[in-house]
């Protein structure tokens, strides 16, 4: 199975005049962006999953995408040329040749599928993405022992399902989210080892991210008053969509997600994988994004403090005076990047009586991480990190940023988009992943 190659020729942006729609799902709700041929966001647009369809089923999904559509100002609606999608990576779904879902989905956490994954070590060359429980080929291999798999065409992510609803041919995704499915962004193929299982003829044909589906399909079109050439192009996964939001297009250039947890992704002239340290690459163009995720994070501050009282300590503290505190912020045992180490304990001690020494000292804790997984990604040959533009809730901490500065000796920016959504509108509006240098 082949990829369709990306280029500015093959997929023009949007004309001038028109818009592009970009569609983020998360775990708590969804949110819509429109974009102008500029970049300009004209809307935005978010939604909550109804509390009858909660996140992890897919009515829930696809009343809420409708919902967003209805909710577009009907002048957007009918300039809209472009559509694309993004979910969680990993979240999957057993379909039949016309679309229709046979089993609950799976979620991106959900790790039932242990014996398949250990299967999997005995036949996937070492490092592959799908070595984890929470695979999407681990959960395909754990579909495939259910009654309703015989009935079944293909397996399908969130993105995929979702486009789908609009373009309405079943079996199409795109080789960010098919990445833990096992296909080979440098190859552009399923690998042999990949084909020979089984269950190799459920997956779906995989697409670079942006490439043109088809149409949105005529009822779609006259339910919501769509350009009946409006374009749905093959998705992504919200990490990498969010990636796109922040601008960063240069070698070397990186994106830190200080949310619950900590994420980090580089943009590399080189392909890094390491799965024992969680480390895998996805294609961007000609380049490659390489991260990690470390346990470490914004859910260790929220066990000590609530966000007005970080901000308020937060005032109190001279990031270039260090603490001399040595933290390794977790909320439980257990760390897989920058360490490896599952039984790795959290390193909390001594507390000063001061909370804003206390906080001062986490605040390092979780920079030395981000500077030590940064450290590790170049080590195993990854662009050396020179910029990092931040995103998520601790972005907004000035304070951090600077201390952050000081340990990872780079410029830390704040990239005037960071929503994942306004990320994947671009990819719908341009047609590729990444956008060239300026």
């Amino acid at each position: 199975m082949s990829v369709t190659a990306i280029g500015p020729r093959d997929f023009p942006p949007i004309p001038s005049g028109a818009c592009a729609l970009g569609i983020d799902f998360g775990t708590s709700g969804a949110r819509a962006v429109i974009v102008d041929a500029q970049g300009t966001a004209l809307a935005e647009i978010r939604q909550g999953y109804p509390a009858s369809h909660p996140e992890h089923t897919a009515s829930g999904w696809r009343s809420t995408l409708f919902f967003l559509l209805s909710r577009i100002p009907p002048v957007l609606r009918r300039q809209l040329r472009a559509i694309a999608i993004d979910g969680a990576s990993a979240t999957v779904l057993l379909c039949n040749s016309d679309g229709k879902i046979l089993l609950p989905p799976l979620l991106y956490y959900d790790s039932r599928a242990a014996k398949e994954a250990a299967f999997l070590q005995t036949v996937a060359p070492p490092g592959q993405a799908v070595l984890s429980p929470s695979s999407s080929l681990a959960k395909l291999l754990w579909f495939s022992k259910q009654s309703a798999y015989h009935d079944s065409r293909y397996l399908l992510h969130q993105a995929d399902w979702l486009a789908f609803l609009l373009h309405g041919q079943a079996g199409v995704s795109d080789y960010h989210n098919s990445l833990k499915l096992g296909y080979d962004p440098e190859r552009l193929c399923y690998p042999d080892w990949l084909r020979a299982l089984p269950v190799a003829s459920r997956l779906p044909r995989v697409l670079a991210p942006g490439t043109p589906i088809g149409p949105v399909m005529k009822a779609i079109a006259a339910r919501f008053s769509l350009p009946a050439d409006c374009i749905v192009r093959a998705g992504t996964t919200d990490s990498i969509a969010a990636f796109l939001a922040s601008g960063a297009c240069r070698t070397g250039q990186a994106v830190t997600s200080l949310g619950s947890t900590l994420v980090l992704k580089v943009l590399s002239k080189r392909r890094v994988d390491a799965a024992a340290y969680g480390i895998y690459s996805h294609r961007l163009g000609d380049l490659w994004l390489a991260g990690g995720a470390s346990n470490s994070g914004g859910a260790v501050l929220r066990q000590f403090f609530s966000d007005a009282r970080i901000k308020r300590l937060s005032a109190r503290i001279d990031p270039e005076r260090p603490s001399r505190l040595d933290y390794y912020p977790l909320l439980r045992p257990g760390e897989r990047f920058p360490r490896n180490d599952p039984a790795l304990p959290p390193r909390l001690s001594p507390r000063p009586t001061d909370d804003a020494a206390f906080l001062q000292g986490l605040l390092e804790g979780i920079a030395r991480i981000e500077a030590d997984g940064y450290r590790l990604l170049a080590e195993l040959g990854a662009t050396p990190v020179h910029e990092v533009f931040s995103t998520g809730g601790g972005a907004n901490n000035p304070i951090w940023t600077r201390i952050r500065q000081r340990l990872l000796h780079v410029m830390v920016r704040h990239p005037p988009h960071a929503e994942a959504a306004y990320g994947v509108a671009l990819l719908a509006r341009d047609g590729k992943a990444v956008a060239p240098p300026a």
